[in-house]
């Protein structure tokens, strides 16, 4: 089973906490609604207490074109993501080098380049020129699971191979100034800036032969629910992406989410309470209750995705590597096991199975 050896993050420049946030939306929203302290309850209700940008939240008050935000996007991606994965690479206890590295997965839906983010940081750190690259984009909050599912079967494929899965999501930066619809200001509530980067290995890989208690990657599981376009992602417009973010996500979760967790579990032949660890990305609050309802598990297990949500705000697909990391520095038993779950557009789902073992 392929290893995840290492998980790290880093938080962009800005701090701001959800009243700096709110009292923005304030004076952006009012002239737009009449009842706009009625619908600011989004920022006091979302059990956000902070987030991080790229930006300070003046640059914010302007409206910015596509290409001046793009341009950000590919600036701060190249540079936040190159120093995520030297905080990866640097561990020693790993016995990687930037040599031994045979594929990145770069995972993001916030901003476009090409060539792709990570050819840009294969010129700043010191990569074979003969890395495989594997930009995977538009996957929104599901990218991050789906990157470790997708490295996952390289890995099986090749079990010599150790692979990077980075993730970088600068949402602040897709802000639309003249947007003043309900969408974009629930969407100013809830996302933030995230990077995130793991190191996968395979059973064969030097890396793997460790008597480190690790999460290990057993099966995974990708779903797309059919004619669901609507639900979640982007609409691409002249002055860039806007974020389309249905109400109806929380009813869509609890009517469709367990049988897809029903299916997965009675194929590797377990039961809901043989699962430990719920790995879970913290789309928001309402989105979290609507994994315990269709679930049935107690609220208790998603307690550190909440802790994420709280402390980051919902950072697309990098905010299931925050959650992963959380659950790896605390102590694990061997043999726990643990399902990965996260949400995107399609509308769809990935779900990991993963167990603690040496």
């Amino acid at each position: 089973m392929p290893r995840i050896a290492a998980v790290e993050t880093i938080h962009p420049p800005h701090k701001l906490s959800q009243n700096q946030t709110m009292d923005f939306a304030r004076n952006l929203f009012q002239d737009a609604f009449s009842d706009i302290e009625r619908l600011l309850k989004v920022f006091q209700n979302g059990e956000i207490e902070s987030r991080y940008f790229a930006m300070p939240i003046d640059w914010f008050k302007e409206k910015r074109s596509f290409q001046e935000k793009n341009d950000l996007y590919i600036d701060f991606a190249t540079n936040l993501g190159a120093e995520c994965i030297e905080k990866v690479m640097s561990d020693k206890r790993l016995k990687v080098s930037y040599e031994d590295i045979d594929a990145i997965f770069y995972i993001s839906s916030s901003g476009l380049s090409t060539p792709s983010i990570e050819a840009r940081i294969m010129n700043i750190l010191p990569f074979s020129s003969h890395t495989k690259r594997i930009p995977i984009w538009g996957l929104g909050c599901a990218g991050g699971a789906s990157g470790f599912s997708r490295a996952y079967d390289y890995c099986k494929a090749y079990p010599k191979s150790n692979v990077l899965v980075l993730s970088v999501e600068l949402c602040s930066l897709t802000f639309q100034h003249e947007d003043l619809s309900k969408s974009n200001l629930v969407g100013t509530s809830l996302f933030a800036d995230g990077v995130a980067c793991a190191l996968i290995c395979g059973d064969e890989s030097d890396a793997s032969k460790t008597s480190e208690l690790s999460p290990y990657i057993k099966d995974t599981m990708s779903t797309l629910k059919p004619h669901s376009e609507d639900v979640m992602g982007w609409e691409v417009k002249d002055t860039g992406l806007y974020v389309v973010f249905s109400r109806d996500i929380p009813n869509v979760i609890r009517t469709w989410l367990k049988p897809n967790v029903d299916e997965f579990l009675d194929r590797n032949q377990l039961a809901g309470e043989q699962i430990k660890h719920f790995i879970a990305h913290p789309g928001g609050k309402k989105v979290l209750q609507a994994y315990v309802d269709a679930l049935g598990i107690p609220l208790s297990k998603t307690d550190v995705s909440r802790d994420v949500l709280r402390e980051n705000g919902n950072m697309s697909s990098a905010t299931v590597f925050y959650v992963l990391k959380q659950f790896m520095q605390t102590k694990k038993d061997e043999g726990d096991l643990g399902v990965m779950a996260a949400l995107g557009p399609g509308f769809s789902s990935e779900l990991l199975l993963v167990e603690w073992r040496k």
